[in-house]
């Protein structure tokens, strides 16, 4: 039986918009965060948008530590927000409250849409439920899957491959934590996220203290998943961006040069094809990554400008976005725009982030806190404060412009999503509020959808 709450129905009018004006955004959850490196946030599913979050409790305590779904029917602007997963005391809701445990979901070809969501590393498990049928608002019992007893897990990515598994479809879990590795890692499962099998760690990193790669993950749905990935966290690390995709059980370099089988994996990260070549005034953190209609591979991420040498709490002050595109036979990167500052002391290489449009190479929505161009720190009318803001960039003639979203809020505005949606239609997705740390934040997930 379904577990799934009710918690909430706003009598919404239905998120739409114009693509040029956000004016009639809507809040979708008064209580949800996200991290940027669990995937799909953000499923649509027949005119409804399916939503993954964790809770902080600032509405109300009794949320706090929540795993959360969210069903926003577009037509009807009906919203319902629903819990996977409550934690049941105090303790296990603090442990639980930390933006890095929102679910990722992926729709099954049943029509029912499997969520799997796990704790920022200090167990071994990782959750999953399965949806009603077109019905995310019904949801099976919580099952557990171990992929070993030493692991210690997070980062859910969901690709579904229709042409593997002798044609009848297979699903693949990326995430982090093998055999307590720290390392990106794999798991897979024949009968639709039902049962699952532990693969292996997939890219090692040489060195003496255990650095963590930090991946992005895009897939065509049939038979490739392309990866994005650095040496390891910007703060122990000068991380280039690397490349390569998995196809037919090999990972290849991204002119389809194979490297190995997939369960030996990456001995090196430079194994891969260079993106971008990081320093320690130029380091690199993946932000996005979708595929072309010619199945090639675009990439946005940040890197923090001239911090080379400083003490943490002390850098951060300077980052840009890039964007990089995959030619079919070199990769082409840029920088895009002016990212601002970080986000809070601690965390020198957090930035808004950066969002790619998955169906249109030529558009990206940013978070900053800085003028785009200018890099001059965006104080709003509103408050006289320093906020960050959502614009919207779109290459002409290889050039970026930019427009804002939002502007002159006296919130903050970050974590952008445009979720894969298929047709003339389109939706953008964000954070609004404060956030004081991973596992102290106050937002409402807040949105519009548009015709294209």
């Amino acid at each position: 039986m379904a577990k799934s709450i009710l918690l909430a129905c706003f009598a919404a009018a239905a998120l739409a918009a114009s693509a040029a004006d956000a004016g009639r955004k809507v809040v979708l959850n008064d209580d949800g965060g996200w991290c940027w490196f669990e995937d799909e946030r953000v499923v649509v599913d027949r005119g409804k948008l399916i939503i993954g979050s964790v809770a902080m409790g600032t509405k109300d305590p009794a949320r706090r530590g929540n795993i959360e779904v969210t069903v926003h029917d577009i037509a009807s602007g009906v919203t319902s927000v629903h819990v996977l997963n409550r934690p049941a005391s105090d303790v296990e809701r603090k442990r639980w409250a930390d933006d890095h445990n929102s679910p990722a979901l992926v729709a099954r070809p049943d029509g029912r849409i499997l969520a799997m969501y796990a704790m920022h590393g200090p167990e071994e498990k990782i959750y999953y439920r399965v949806s009603g049928v077109h019905d995310a608002a019904s949801w099976g019992e919580e099952k557990i899957f171990v992929p070993s007893p030493s692991s210690r897990v997070t980062y859910s990515n969901l690709h579904l491959l229709a042409n593997e598994n002798g044609g009848r479809g297979r699903i693949y879990d990326f995430f982090r934590g093998l055999n307590n590795s720290f390392k990106p890692s794999y798991a897979w499962s024949d009968d639709f996220g039902e049962t699952w099998q532990a693969g292996n760690v997939f890219i090692n990193v040489p060195a003496r203290i255990r650095h963590r790669p930090y991946v992005k993950y895009a897939s065509n749905a049939r038979d490739t998943v392309h990866i994005a990935y650095t040496e390891g966290h910007p703060r122990n690390f000068d991380n280039s961006v690397y490349h390569v995709f998995y196809r037919d059980g090999e990972l290849r370099r991204s002119d389809g040069t194979p490297i190995r089988a997939m369960p030996e994996g990456l001995k090196s990260p430079d194994e891969g094809t260079l993106v971008f070549r990081g320093d320690a005034n130029n380091v690199a953190w993946t932000s996005d990554l979708h595929i072309d209609g010619q199945g090639r591979p675009y990439m946005a991420f940040s890197v923090q400008k001239d911090s080379g040498g400083l003490p943490d709490r002390q850098a951060g002050e300077d980052h840009r976005y890039r964007y990089a595109r995959w030619t079919g036979k070199a990769w082409e990167s840029e920088e895009i725009a002016y990212a601002g500052s970080k986000l809070y002391p601690g965390e020198d290489d957090y930035t808004g982030n950066v969002a790619l449009d998955p169906h249109d190479p030529d558009t990206v929505y940013i978070s900053t806190n800085a003028d785009p161009v200018t890099g001059k720190a965006l104080i709003s009318r509103a408050d006289g404060q320093r906020h960050w803001e959502i614009f919207k960039g779109r290459r002409r003639a290889a050039r970026w412009t930019w427009t804002p979203v939002t502007r002159d809020s006296s919130m903050d505005n970050i974590r952008p999503i445009v979720p894969i949606w298929t047709g003339k239609q389109f939706a953008l997705l964000w954070l609004r509020g404060k956030m004081r740390a991973y596992t102290d934040y106050a937002f409402e997930i807040v949105g519009y959808a548009a015709k294209r």
